[in-house]
């Protein structure tokens, strides 16, 4: 079952304004990785469903988020189907997250007031997931659609809370050009992992890197 419920899990995201988006096959890597997240500000964090057993790597990484992230909301990304959607669920996950929009996703989400983000490509597509439930839409991929989509879209449509994930980097200039076009939060996955930083286990940096980008976000913000 969620440690937190919606209303918490989407203040949480909305408090931070970033979701660290990760996998790895090894546990304790991911462990490690979660923990310096944590320490560096991070309290919603999304380990994608991505390899073989990954439900199993998340299932101790839950755990272990339990007592040593005591306040971190951990969620499941690359969900596309409501068979895996509930199985992350009963492992423990706070959110689901998805590249695409599948309302029966949705249908497992709401029963359990688990908060499902969907992927989604144009201004019809948050539309159609905002009518299913969906309070926080995803504009993927970012990069490809960048932030022109987003200030389009606020504006027939304020009530809606984006989070834009592919292609964000924790830099200043990239940060700032998506909170300034109305973002909800950003999620940000193989820039603040840098590979050679995971393999050394330098734990410290992506601490680091995370008080530097959620420092770029609430300097946007004001």
């Amino acid at each position: 079952m969620a440690k937190f419920d919606k209303i918490a899990v989407l203040a949480k995201i909305g408090q931070t304004g970033m979701v660290p988006v990760f996998y790895h096959k090894d546990a304790e890597v991911a462990k490690n990785v979660v923990k310096a997240c944590y320490d560096g500000g991070v309290r919603a964090f999304e380990f994608t469903n991505r390899g073989d057993f990954a439900h199993e790597v998340f299932e101790e990484v839950v755990k272990f988020a339990a007592k040593e992230c005591p306040e971190l909301a951990l969620g499941v990304g690359s969900v596309v189907d409501p068979a895996t959607a509930a199985l992350y669920i009963q492992l423990g996950a706070c959110f689901v997250v998805g590249p695409l929009f599948n309302p029966e996703v949705s249908k497992i989400c709401n029963r359990r007031l688990v908060p499902y983000t969907p992927g989604c490509g144009s201004v019809s597509e948050v539309g159609a997931a905002q009518e299913t439930g969906c309070d926080l839409c995803k504009i993927f991929p970012g990069d490809v659609l960048g932030p022109k989509l987003v200030k389009g879209l606020m504006a027939p449509m304020p009530w809606s809370k984006l989070m834009v994930t592919g292609g964000v980097s924790p830099d200043e200039e990239n940060l700032t050009s998506w909170v300034k076009a109305g973002v909800f939060c950003v999620g940000m996955g193989s820039k603040l992992f840098p590979k050679d930083v995971v393999a050394a286990g330098n734990w410290k940096a992506i601490t680091d890197k995370c008080v530097e980008a959620l420092g770029y976000i609430a300097k946007a913000r004001a």
